[in-house]
């Protein structure tokens, strides 16, 4: 109740603001110097970014509320998918994706499909300054468990600010070089443990960076934050 409160409540002087301001710029354009024009875009631009993190926040919040329908998965044909998308959404790019063969699991597959957007979508972010852009998603057995992880070349991070990675909207870059608002990796975290999974992380600055995580259905396990 409270997050649909907040959610309704907010968005309509949201739309105010982005509405007005839209309206002034279209018809004061000729009136408008061009300090003016930048300072209407950015009250728009605010006003967008404030709605998208009300989205990310209600999406967070449902994370730990809808019942899992856990099923067998073909997680390779999953990762193709989500590959293939993001190709579509960004023709002018050419990065190098390799996806291991056979990756089955058992999840839910709404929720795990959900997790890949967000690593993958990362991975491929990250990567974007990158001359030969790389990204792998492939699995092994650890210690008698199924480790999956997704690899990347990219911009990586110092491991010493590691704990925020998992906060929601907290962010190691500025969101002037990467867009987004710091949410994709607490959504990760949240779903892999409604599986009873773990995630981490392991970066080099300049040198990319590897998220892993186990999914273990049948030990599901109650999100801590929620």
């Amino acid at each position: 109740a409270f997050g649909y409160s907040v959610s309704h409540d907010l968005r309509a002087p949201l739309r105010t603001l982005d509405g007005f301001s839209k309206l002034v710029l279209m018809s004061a354009e000729d009136r408008l110097n061009e300090s003016e024009r930048g300072h209407l875009e950015r009250v728009r631009a605010a006003a967008q970014r404030m709605s998208q993190l009300i989205d990310d926040m209600l999406s967070l919040s449902k994370l730990t509320r809808t019942p899992l329908s856990v099923s067998d998965v073909d997680m390779t044909a999953l990762v193709r998918d989500v590959v293939e998308e993001l190709r579509t959404a960004d023709t002018a790019r050419e990065v190098d994706v390799g996806i291991a063969e056979n990756m089955h699991v058992r999840a839910d597959p709404r929720l795990l499909r959900s997790a890949l957007v967000n690593l993958i979508n990362n991975a491929w972010k990250f990567t974007r300054r990158q001359a030969r852009p790389t990204i792998e998603i492939d699995c092994a057995e650890v210690a008698g468990r199924l480790v999956f992880h997704v690899r990347d070349n990219g911009v990586g991070f110092d491991m010493s600010y590691a704990n925020k990675l998992f906060i929601p909207f907290q962010r190691l870059h500025s969101a002037r070089d990467y867009e987004g608002t710091g949410i994709g990796l607490a959504t990760v975290q949240r779903i892999v443990r409604r599986h009873g999974g773990d995630v981490w992380v392991e970066s080099v600055p300049d040198q990319g960076t590897t998220v892993f995580f186990t999914l273990e259905p049948e030990h599901e396990a109650k999100d801590p934050a929620s």
